[in-house]
């Protein structure tokens, strides 16, 4: 990519962007080199950035980062009345359409954070608000998006993990998590089989951004008495159907 004016705002929210797209595998001469910005120059302007908290070094301190600015406004542009509400809307229908309760959710690195959320009536539910934070290693989101990153970050963020035993079913080991991730990444639908609580269940799918990347995850998630996962699982389809409602919703 070579961008085709000299504007220094132009070239600081192209790296912005190049650093969101490359979930923390690139360097800075890597990102100059993809940008056609000479060395000196990239290395100024991500100095910049990082003052400013728009990006950050990870723990290695040669990968970047979005850093905590970045992260909120990105929030924000999803809370936004004008891009919320079309989101709801499309999480309102499937959650009416199947009668449980549907959530959508974002990644904060070692967290799951819950974006929004459509609660059933049923007298048997889990009540967790918009902006709990969740596990990734035993939640149906969580799973996913550990499963759709390159295997070269997926494999360092496990690292970092605990892997707390929530319930007696949780994949408490790297080799059993491991293994449940490459199903998921080859199936792109992610379970919870009463890994984060006994006797609930979950499928979760993934919503994508214009350039491919895993934005988000749609889930369902119900107590396991009312709808084994095997049932859970036949949703998918309409799920993935929501997903790509919410898809072009973010595209607008």
């Amino acid at each position: 990519m070579s961008l085709s004016t000299n504007s220094t705002l132009l070239r600081a929210i192209a790296l912005m962007e190049e650093v969101i797209k490359g979930e923390g595998t690139l360097t800075a001469a890597e990102l100059g080199k993809r940008l056609d910005i000479t060395k000196p120059t990239a290395h100024r302007l991500l100095g910049q950035l990082e003052q400013e908290g728009l990006i950050r070094r990870d723990l290695s301190g040669r990968h970047l980062i979005p850093g905590p600015r970045l992260k909120r406004m990105a929030f924000g542009a999803l809370s936004n009345p004008s891009v919320n509400a079309s989101i709801r809307a499309v999480l309102k229908r499937l959650s009416e359409r199947v009668g449980e309760t549907c959530n959508l959710t974002v990644r904060d690195e070692h967290e799951v954070i819950y974006f929004d959320r459509i609660e059933t009536n049923w007298p048997v539910r889990v009540q967790l608000a918009p902006g709990s934070r969740l596990p990734l290693h035993c939640t149906s989101s969580g799973k996913l998006f550990l499963a759709t990153m390159p295997r070269k970050q997926r494999q360092g963020l496990i690292d970092s993990l605990t892997l707390a035993p929530y319930t007696p079913h949780t994949l408490v080991t790297p080799e059993a998590l491991e293994e449940s991730l490459k199903h998921i990444e080859r199936e792109r639908v992610s379970t919870d089989n009463e890994e984060f609580i006994e006797g609930m269940v979950a499928v979760a799918v993934p919503i994508h951004d214009p350039s491919n990347r895993v934005l988000a995850c749609l889930a369902i998630h119900a107590p396991c008495m009312r709808q084994p996962l095997e049932k859970l699982l036949e949703l998918v389809p309409i799920m993935r159907e929501s997903a790509r409602e919410m898809e072009k919703v973010l595209e607008e």
